[in-house]
Protein backbone atom coordinates (compact mmCIF):
# COMPACT_ATOMS: atom_id res chain seq x y z
CA UNK A 1 0.00 0.00 0.00
CA UNK A 2 2.76 2.47 0.97
CA UNK A 3 6.38 2.36 -0.22
CA UNK A 4 9.01 4.85 0.92
CA UNK A 5 12.32 4.75 -0.92
CA UNK A 6 15.56 6.52 0.05
CA UNK A 7 13.76 9.51 1.55
CA UNK A 8 15.71 12.64 2.40
CA UNK A 9 14.23 15.57 4.33
CA UNK A 10 14.98 18.08 7.04
CA UNK A 11 14.45 21.58 8.34
CA UNK A 12 16.37 24.56 6.98
CA UNK A 13 19.93 23.40 6.36
CA UNK A 14 19.67 20.49 8.82
CA UNK A 15 19.13 17.09 7.23
CA UNK A 16 17.13 14.72 9.44
CA UNK A 17 16.24 11.80 7.16
CA UNK A 18 19.13 9.92 5.59
CA UNK A 19 17.52 7.72 2.94
CA UNK A 20 15.22 5.48 5.01
CA UNK A 21 13.14 2.98 3.03
CA UNK A 22 10.11 1.02 4.23
CA UNK A 23 6.96 -0.74 3.07
CA UNK A 24 3.53 -0.82 4.67
CA UNK A 25 1.41 -3.78 3.57
CA UNK A 26 -2.34 -3.30 3.30
CA UNK A 27 -4.26 -4.52 6.36
CA UNK A 28 -1.27 -4.61 8.72
CA UNK A 29 0.13 -2.65 11.65
CA UNK A 30 3.64 -1.48 10.78
CA UNK A 31 5.63 -0.13 13.72
CA UNK A 32 8.54 2.32 13.70
CA UNK A 33 10.60 2.25 16.89
CA UNK A 34 13.51 4.33 18.09
CA UNK A 35 14.48 6.86 20.76
CA UNK A 36 13.68 10.58 20.65
CA UNK A 37 15.30 12.69 17.97
CA UNK A 38 16.04 9.98 15.40
CA UNK A 39 13.64 11.24 12.71
CA UNK A 40 10.48 9.20 13.28
CA UNK A 41 8.14 12.20 13.40
CA UNK A 42 9.96 13.84 10.49
CA UNK A 43 9.38 10.69 8.45
CA UNK A 44 5.63 10.83 9.09
CA UNK A 45 5.59 14.57 8.31
CA UNK A 46 7.31 13.94 4.97
CA UNK A 47 4.91 11.12 4.08
CA UNK A 48 1.87 13.23 4.98
CA UNK A 49 3.15 16.34 3.22
CA UNK A 50 3.68 18.60 6.23
CA UNK A 51 7.25 19.02 4.97
CA UNK A 52 8.54 18.47 1.44
CA UNK A 53 11.10 15.71 0.90
CA UNK A 54 14.46 16.69 -0.54
CA UNK A 55 14.91 13.40 -2.33
CA UNK A 56 13.62 9.87 -2.65
CA UNK A 57 10.06 8.79 -3.38
CA UNK A 58 6.76 7.94 -1.69
CA UNK A 59 4.31 5.62 -3.45
CA UNK A 60 0.76 5.07 -2.21
CA UNK A 61 -1.45 2.54 -4.01
CA UNK A 62 1.04 2.77 -6.89
CA UNK A 63 0.61 6.56 -7.12
CA UNK A 64 3.67 8.78 -6.69
CA UNK A 65 2.64 11.15 -3.88
CA UNK A 66 6.13 12.44 -3.01
CA UNK A 67 5.34 16.12 -3.58
CA UNK A 68 1.54 15.89 -3.56
CA UNK A 69 -0.16 18.51 -1.31
CA UNK A 70 -1.46 17.21 2.01
CA UNK A 71 -5.14 17.81 1.22
CA UNK A 72 -4.88 15.62 -1.87
CA UNK A 73 -3.22 12.87 0.17
CA UNK A 74 -6.14 13.04 2.59
CA UNK A 75 -8.52 12.73 -0.38
CA UNK A 76 -6.69 9.51 -1.33
CA UNK A 77 -7.22 8.06 2.13
CA UNK A 78 -4.20 9.05 4.24
CA UNK A 79 -4.68 10.37 7.76
CA UNK A 80 -2.28 11.46 10.49
CA UNK A 81 -2.86 11.49 14.24
CA UNK A 82 -0.13 13.93 15.28
CA UNK A 83 1.85 14.11 18.47
CA UNK A 84 0.38 16.81 20.72
CA UNK A 85 -3.34 16.30 19.87
CA UNK A 86 -4.11 19.77 18.36
CA UNK A 87 -7.76 19.95 19.39
CA UNK A 88 -10.11 22.94 19.51
CA UNK A 89 -10.49 23.19 23.31
CA UNK A 90 -13.46 25.58 23.39
CA UNK A 91 -15.52 23.52 20.95
CA UNK A 92 -17.52 20.51 22.09
CA UNK A 93 -16.32 16.96 21.74
CA UNK A 94 -18.94 16.29 19.05
CA UNK A 95 -17.94 19.41 17.10
CA UNK A 96 -14.29 18.34 17.16
CA UNK A 97 -15.20 14.87 15.93
CA UNK A 98 -17.38 15.95 13.01
CA UNK A 99 -14.77 18.45 11.81
CA UNK A 100 -13.02 15.39 10.40
CA UNK A 101 -15.93 14.84 8.00
CA UNK A 102 -15.26 17.98 5.99
CA UNK A 103 -14.20 15.99 2.93
CA UNK A 104 -16.92 15.29 0.38
CA UNK A 105 -16.17 11.54 0.44
CA UNK A 106 -16.38 11.48 4.24
CA UNK A 107 -19.34 13.84 4.64
CA UNK A 108 -21.69 11.48 2.82
CA UNK A 109 -20.88 8.71 5.31
CA UNK A 110 -20.77 10.92 8.39
CA UNK A 111 -23.38 8.97 10.36
CA UNK A 112 -21.74 5.62 9.62
CA UNK A 113 -18.33 7.02 10.52
CA UNK A 114 -19.73 8.39 13.78
CA UNK A 115 -21.03 4.94 14.66
CA UNK A 116 -17.57 3.50 14.04
CA UNK A 117 -15.97 6.17 16.22
CA UNK A 118 -18.45 5.66 19.05
CA UNK A 119 -18.00 1.88 18.90
CA UNK A 120 -14.26 2.37 19.39
CA UNK A 121 -14.53 5.10 22.01
CA UNK A 122 -17.96 5.05 23.74
CA UNK A 123 -16.78 7.72 26.18
CA UNK A 124 -16.75 10.28 23.36
CA UNK A 125 -20.47 9.78 22.78
CA UNK A 126 -21.12 10.29 26.50
CA UNK A 127 -18.96 13.43 26.50
CA UNK A 128 -20.39 14.79 23.23
CA UNK A 129 -21.69 18.09 24.65
CA UNK A 130 -18.64 18.69 26.84
CA UNK A 131 -15.85 21.08 25.85
CA UNK A 132 -12.84 19.27 24.44
CA UNK A 133 -10.47 21.20 26.68
CA UNK A 134 -12.08 19.71 29.78
CA UNK A 135 -11.30 16.11 28.81
CA UNK A 136 -8.56 14.07 30.44
CA UNK A 137 -5.34 13.47 28.51
CA UNK A 138 -6.44 9.99 27.51
CA UNK A 139 -9.85 11.19 26.35
CA UNK A 140 -8.22 13.96 24.32
CA UNK A 141 -6.04 11.39 22.58
CA UNK A 142 -9.13 9.33 21.76
CA UNK A 143 -10.78 12.46 20.37
CA UNK A 144 -7.78 13.19 18.15
CA UNK A 145 -7.94 9.65 16.78
CA UNK A 146 -11.71 9.93 16.27
CA UNK A 147 -11.35 13.12 14.24
CA UNK A 148 -8.83 11.43 11.94
CA UNK A 149 -11.16 8.44 11.50
CA UNK A 150 -13.94 10.77 10.35
CA UNK A 151 -11.91 11.55 7.19
CA UNK A 152 -12.63 7.94 6.12
CA UNK A 153 -8.98 6.90 5.80
CA UNK A 154 -7.52 3.73 4.36
CA UNK A 155 -4.09 4.27 5.92
CA UNK A 156 -3.81 6.04 9.26
CA UNK A 157 -0.49 7.12 10.78
CA UNK A 158 0.01 7.60 14.51
CA UNK A 159 2.79 9.71 16.02
CA UNK A 160 3.44 8.62 19.63
CA UNK A 161 -0.22 8.01 20.59
CA UNK A 162 0.75 6.72 24.05
CA UNK A 163 2.82 9.76 25.01
CA UNK A 164 1.90 11.12 28.43
CA UNK A 165 -0.79 8.52 29.09
CA UNK A 166 -1.16 6.29 32.13
CA UNK A 167 -0.39 2.59 31.48
CA UNK A 168 -4.06 1.55 31.46
CA UNK A 169 -4.91 4.23 28.90
CA UNK A 170 -1.92 3.20 26.78
CA UNK A 171 -3.38 -0.29 26.58
CA UNK A 172 -6.82 1.09 25.69
CA UNK A 173 -5.47 3.23 22.86
CA UNK A 174 -3.35 0.39 21.46
CA UNK A 175 -6.32 -2.00 21.66
CA UNK A 176 -8.34 0.51 19.64
CA UNK A 177 -5.57 0.64 17.02
CA UNK A 178 -5.57 -3.15 16.84
CA UNK A 179 -9.36 -3.15 16.48
CA UNK A 180 -9.13 -0.66 13.59
CA UNK A 181 -7.00 -3.18 11.74
CA UNK A 182 -8.85 -6.36 12.69
CA UNK A 183 -12.49 -5.24 12.55
CA UNK A 184 -12.49 -2.23 10.23
CA UNK A 185 -9.76 -3.24 7.78
CA UNK A 186 -7.62 -0.14 8.21
CA UNK A 187 -3.88 -0.11 7.58
CA UNK A 188 -1.76 1.37 10.36
CA UNK A 189 1.67 3.02 10.44
CA UNK A 190 2.56 3.50 14.09
CA UNK A 191 5.46 5.50 15.57
CA UNK A 192 6.09 4.68 19.21
CA UNK A 193 8.64 4.80 22.03
CA UNK A 194 6.64 2.43 24.24
CA UNK A 195 8.47 -0.62 22.94
CA UNK A 196 6.91 -3.51 24.83
CA UNK A 197 3.29 -2.39 24.50
CA UNK A 198 3.49 -1.48 20.81
CA UNK A 199 5.30 -4.68 19.81
CA UNK A 200 2.24 -6.62 20.96
CA UNK A 201 0.03 -5.03 18.28
CA UNK A 202 2.57 -4.90 15.42
CA UNK A 203 2.86 -7.17 12.39
CA UNK A 204 6.20 -5.77 11.19
CA UNK A 205 8.78 -3.50 12.79
CA UNK A 206 11.36 -0.97 11.61
CA UNK A 207 13.99 0.45 13.96
CA UNK A 208 15.22 3.99 13.25
CA UNK A 209 18.42 5.64 14.42
CA UNK A 210 20.05 8.87 13.25
CA UNK A 211 17.54 9.33 10.43
CA UNK A 212 17.96 5.89 8.87
CA UNK A 213 16.46 2.42 9.18
CA UNK A 214 18.94 0.29 11.15
CA UNK A 215 16.94 -2.93 11.51
CA UNK A 216 13.67 -4.53 10.48
CA UNK A 217 11.75 -7.74 11.03
CA UNK A 218 8.74 -9.26 12.70
CA UNK A 219 8.25 -8.42 16.40
CA UNK A 220 9.74 -11.70 17.58
CA UNK A 221 12.91 -11.16 15.53
CA UNK A 222 13.34 -7.68 16.97
CA UNK A 223 12.77 -8.87 20.54
CA UNK A 224 15.13 -11.82 20.20
CA UNK A 225 18.04 -9.89 18.67
CA UNK A 226 20.06 -8.70 21.64
CA UNK A 227 22.20 -6.24 19.64
CA UNK A 228 19.10 -4.42 18.36
CA UNK A 229 17.47 -4.33 21.78
CA UNK A 230 20.54 -2.95 23.51
CA UNK A 231 21.78 -0.57 20.81
CA UNK A 232 18.53 1.04 19.69
CA UNK A 233 15.66 0.18 22.03
CA UNK A 234 17.15 0.33 25.51
CA UNK A 235 15.80 -3.11 26.36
Amino acid sequence: MLTVRDLEAGYGAMQVLWRPSLKVVSGTVTLILGPNGVGKSTLLSAIFGSILPWGGSILYDENDITVMPTHKKVDLGLALVPEGRHLFPNMTVHENVVMGAYLKKAHGDKDANLQLVHSLFPILQLRGAQRAGSLSGGEQQMLTIARALMTKPKLIMFDEPSQGLAPLLVQEVLRAIQKMREEFGLTILLVEQNVEASLRVADYVYVMHEGAIRAEGDPRQICETQEIREAYLGM
